[in-house]
């Protein structure tokens, strides 16, 4: 029973630890994103994306990829500070830097792990640290544990287990994607839809998501648009359902949760994506089963309306170069609704005192 207890107690502050890196991560997402949708008005889609129109447009462009950019390290950085406190900030700051950067691996491929990669590392980093400060060592070496070789251990051992352990397997799950997705061409559109819908958005920016991106914009270069027409449908499905889902199972969610979403919303209809990861990262057994059964019910729309997408971008704001549009629009709400209707019905409703905790959590402000 003690065991029982140990392990409900562990992962009670596990869970705390997340919440803490999401709280400090929630400013750069909405900071990142709104100014970064707002670069993306009046853009012109090409081969390479959306460019923004003008000098003013393209800065805002660049200081709102750097919040979206930081949001990761700092999510890490707080998880672990939660953890060991100060001495966890570094490591964390650190190996979040590492998973939101693509890494070669000993299979040529590059791992971008993303938030997943961050949160995994930040806890690692974290307890790691919070081991080191129990070392009981000299007085000499006690004076610079806390400023050399408690910084420098986590980072080194956790940044290594991260490459090995880690990052190697995930280029050989990237490419074992990538030759599945292409076997599932020949199987049907409707299958290929199904597998883009299940994988596109599963990580939110990680290596599984990449491996989608990568078959996807392969296929725009000989001339096949439509699986890229999928993939972009789904990029703004996961904020825009979680929004959909805060409207219509209020008592589920806190009056924090509520505001952030109307603001992912909005990002999210420029087809910026990453508005979801807070929410999927404090609540991964909701809001991932959710968005995944959105994304396919979005991709299936799409398919059946035969869209394409010329450009890698998505959300409403491609429409005027997609093809088959009305599809396209109709896809994303098809699916937004579905994952929000289904994240409504999965999730426990939230009581007072849950929602007394959620809102001092995400109160970074105080």
């Amino acid at each position: 029973m003690s065991e029982t207890v140990k392990a409900s107690s562990f992962w009670k502050d596990v869970q705390r630890h997340l919440l803490s890196g999401v709280s400090f991560m929630i400013p750069l997402v909405v900071a990142g994103g709104i100014l970064y949708a707002i670069s993306l008005l009046g853009a012109t889609s090409t081969d390479s994306g959306m460019v923004p129109n003008g000098q003013i447009m393209t800065y805002l462009s660049v200081v709102g990829k750097a919040g979206l950019s930081m949001m990761i390290p700092v999510f890490s950085a707080y998880i672990a500070y939660s953890v060991a406190a100060k001495p966890g900030l570094a490591p964390g700051f650190i190996l979040g830097f590492v998973a939101n950067s693509s890494v070669a691996t000993v299979f040529g491929t590059e791992v971008k792990s993303g938030f997943l990669g961050a949160l995994v590392l930040g806890l690692c980093a974290g307890y790691f640290a919070k081991w080191m400060k129990g070392w009981k060592v000299g007085k000499t070496l006690r004076t610079i544990m806390p400023i050399l070789v408690i910084p420098t251990l986590p980072t080194l051992v956790v940044g290594f287990a991260y490459y090995f352990v880690f990052a190697t397997p995930c280029a050989w799950i990237m490419n074992s994607l990538v030759a599945l997705m292409d076997d599932l061409q020949g199987a049907g559109k409707y299958a290929l839809a199904v597998a883009i819908g299940i994988f596109g958005e599963l990580d939110y920016g990680g290596p599984v998501t990449k491996s989608v991106s990568m078959f996807t914009l392969a296929l725009i270069n000989e001339g096949n648009y439509f699986p890229n027409g999928l993939f972009r449908i789904i990029c703004a499905v996961p904020p825009i359902a979680i929004f959909v889902s805060t409207l219509i199972a209020k008592n589920k969610w806190s009056e924090s949760d509520r505001d952030l979403a109307k603001s992912i919303a909005i990002i999210g209809c420029l087809g910026i994506t990453e508005g979801a990861i807070p929410f999927a990262a404090k609540d991964l057994k909701h809001v991932v089963p959710s968005m995944i059964v959105g994304c396919v019910a979005a991709c299936l729309f799409g398919a059946i309306g035969d869209v394409g997408c010329p450009v890698p971008h998505g959300g409403f704001i491609v429409l005027p170069v997609v093809i088959n549009p009305v599809w396209y629009a109709l896809s994303i709400v098809v699916g937004a609704v579905v994952g929000g209707v289904m994240l409504a019905l999965i999730k426990k409703p939230l009581d007072a005192k849950e929602q007394k905790q959620l809102g001092e959590e995400y109160n970074v402000l105080a």
